[in-house]
């Protein structure tokens, strides 16, 4: 299982506080724009701090592994 952290500052889903929780659930993380235009990739950074803020290392964050790592942390 895997939530996302939706950085679009428009919604910001997935806050610090229950980023953490989900840390502490052993939940993976991935982090996602939301982009409908070229520019909405810049939100990226807005949902780094947000997941960093909730205490998630990259290794939490499926997006962030080696892509030879990736296919096995998704494995349940």
């Amino acid at each position: 299982m895997a939530l996302e952290v939706n950085a679009n500052p428009e919604r910001l889903d997935l806050p610090a506080s229950l980023v953490r929780e989900a840390i502490a659930a052993g939940v993976r993380l991935t982090i996602g724009t939301d982009a409908h235009a070229p520019e909405h990739f810049d939100f990226l950074e807005l949902g780094v701090l947000t997941a960093r803020r909730g205490w998630a290392e990259a290794g939490r964050v499926l997006n962030t592994l080696p892509v030879e790592e990736f296919p096995t942390a998704l494995r349940p």
